[in-house]
Protein backbone atom coordinates (compact mmCIF):
# COMPACT_ATOMS: atom_id res chain seq x y z
CA UNK A 1 0.00 0.00 0.00
CA UNK A 2 1.32 3.43 -0.97
CA UNK A 3 1.73 5.97 1.82
CA UNK A 4 2.54 9.64 1.26
CA UNK A 5 4.16 12.35 3.39
CA UNK A 6 4.61 15.98 2.39
CA UNK A 7 7.33 18.29 3.64
CA UNK A 8 8.94 21.61 2.83
CA UNK A 9 6.19 24.06 3.70
CA UNK A 10 7.28 27.39 5.13
CA UNK A 11 6.65 31.11 5.37
CA UNK A 12 7.93 32.88 2.24
CA UNK A 13 7.69 36.43 0.91
CA UNK A 14 5.71 37.26 -2.23
CA UNK A 15 7.80 36.58 -5.30
CA UNK A 16 9.79 33.94 -3.49
CA UNK A 17 10.25 30.24 -4.18
CA UNK A 18 9.71 27.03 -2.28
CA UNK A 19 10.08 23.35 -3.05
CA UNK A 20 7.73 20.82 -1.54
CA UNK A 21 8.43 17.10 -1.39
CA UNK A 22 6.04 14.18 -1.37
CA UNK A 23 7.82 11.10 -0.09
CA UNK A 24 6.18 7.82 -0.91
CA UNK A 25 6.50 4.33 0.46
CA UNK A 26 5.55 1.05 -1.10
CA UNK A 27 6.87 -0.71 -4.15
CA UNK A 28 3.99 0.56 -6.25
CA UNK A 29 4.87 4.24 -5.83
CA UNK A 30 6.79 4.46 -9.08
CA UNK A 31 3.77 3.19 -10.99
CA UNK A 32 1.34 5.73 -9.55
CA UNK A 33 0.16 9.05 -10.85
CA UNK A 34 0.81 11.54 -8.05
CA UNK A 35 -1.31 14.63 -7.78
CA UNK A 36 -0.81 17.87 -5.88
CA UNK A 37 -3.72 19.72 -4.29
CA UNK A 38 -4.08 22.66 -1.96
CA UNK A 39 -6.67 23.95 0.43
CA UNK A 40 -6.83 27.56 1.55
CA UNK A 41 -8.68 28.58 4.72
CA UNK A 42 -12.42 28.54 4.15
CA UNK A 43 -12.09 27.12 0.64
CA UNK A 44 -12.45 23.72 -0.96
CA UNK A 45 -9.43 21.62 -1.78
CA UNK A 46 -8.34 22.33 -5.34
CA UNK A 47 -6.22 20.44 -7.84
CA UNK A 48 -2.88 21.95 -8.84
CA UNK A 49 -1.40 19.34 -11.11
CA UNK A 50 -0.23 15.76 -11.48
CA UNK A 51 2.61 13.67 -12.82
CA UNK A 52 2.07 10.24 -14.34
CA UNK A 53 4.25 7.18 -13.96
CA UNK A 54 5.85 7.96 -17.32
CA UNK A 55 6.48 11.61 -16.41
CA UNK A 56 3.63 13.29 -18.23
CA UNK A 57 2.79 16.44 -16.30
CA UNK A 58 -0.41 18.47 -16.21
CA UNK A 59 -1.13 21.78 -14.45
CA UNK A 60 -4.06 23.90 -13.50
CA UNK A 61 -4.11 27.28 -15.25
CA UNK A 62 -3.68 29.05 -11.92
CA UNK A 63 -0.14 27.69 -11.49
CA UNK A 64 1.04 26.86 -15.02
CA UNK A 65 4.32 28.63 -15.73
CA UNK A 66 5.08 29.18 -12.03
CA UNK A 67 4.94 25.66 -10.58
CA UNK A 68 6.83 22.59 -11.77
CA UNK A 69 6.18 18.97 -10.80
CA UNK A 70 8.91 16.36 -11.10
CA UNK A 71 9.57 12.91 -9.71
CA UNK A 72 12.59 10.90 -8.65
CA UNK A 73 11.55 7.26 -8.49
CA UNK A 74 14.92 6.23 -7.09
CA UNK A 75 14.03 8.32 -4.02
CA UNK A 76 10.29 7.56 -4.21
CA UNK A 77 9.67 11.30 -4.14
CA UNK A 78 7.64 13.77 -6.15
CA UNK A 79 8.54 17.46 -5.99
CA UNK A 80 6.52 20.62 -6.39
CA UNK A 81 8.75 23.57 -7.25
CA UNK A 82 6.88 26.81 -6.68
CA UNK A 83 8.21 30.09 -8.05
CA UNK A 84 6.86 33.64 -8.13
CA UNK A 85 4.69 32.88 -5.14
CA UNK A 86 1.68 35.06 -4.43
CA UNK A 87 -0.30 35.60 -1.23
CA UNK A 88 -3.16 33.67 -2.83
CA UNK A 89 -0.92 30.59 -2.96
CA UNK A 90 -1.20 30.41 0.83
CA UNK A 91 -2.71 27.03 1.67
CA UNK A 92 -2.08 23.57 3.01
CA UNK A 93 -0.58 21.51 0.20
CA UNK A 94 -1.31 17.82 -0.19
CA UNK A 95 -0.13 15.04 -2.45
CA UNK A 96 -2.45 12.29 -3.56
CA UNK A 97 -2.47 8.88 -5.19
CA UNK A 98 -5.22 6.61 -6.33
CA UNK A 99 -4.60 2.99 -5.49
CA UNK A 100 -6.55 -0.21 -5.83
CA UNK A 101 -7.62 0.24 -2.21
CA UNK A 102 -8.80 3.79 -2.71
CA UNK A 103 -7.46 7.32 -2.43
CA UNK A 104 -4.32 8.03 -0.44
CA UNK A 105 -3.50 11.50 0.93
CA UNK A 106 -0.54 12.83 2.82
CA UNK A 107 -0.97 14.85 6.01
CA UNK A 108 -0.34 18.17 4.24
CA UNK A 109 2.27 20.90 4.62
CA UNK A 110 1.53 24.57 5.26
CA UNK A 111 2.70 27.22 2.79
CA UNK A 112 2.25 30.84 3.79
CA UNK A 113 3.09 33.65 1.39
CA UNK A 114 3.25 36.94 3.21
CA UNK A 115 5.49 39.95 3.69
Amino acid sequence: QVQLAESGGDLVQPGGSLRLSCAGSGAAFRFKTIGWYRQAPGKQREWIGRITSDNLVYYDDSVRGRFTIARDNAKSTVYLQMNSLKPEDTAVYYCHALTGLGQVWGQGTQVTVSS
